[in-house]
């Protein structure tokens, strides 16, 4: 499979690779012998925990409140 680099240093991944890593939105470059080598990352815990806190509606102003709660206590 080919992929083209773009004037603006961009390259799509081919189809059928990325359908490999579904879910992956990042990828570590780093050059290896002279090769490009792309290595998928996940969301890291935090991101999960943040997107979790998101959907469930959960504020800073939340948080903060919980804290003070439980530093009362």
């Amino acid at each position: 499979m080919l992929a083209k680099k773009t004037s603006k240093n961009q390259i799509t991944l081919p189809k059928a690779i990325a359908q490999r890593f579904p879910g992956v939105e990042y990828f570590d470059v780093r050059e290896e012998g002279g090769r490009i080598v792309l290595e998928p990352q996940r969301p890291s815990r935090t991101a999960e925990v943040r997107a979790a806190l998101r959907r469930l509606g959960v504020t800073e102003g939340d948080v903060a409140d919980a804290v003070a709660w439980a530093r009362e206590s």
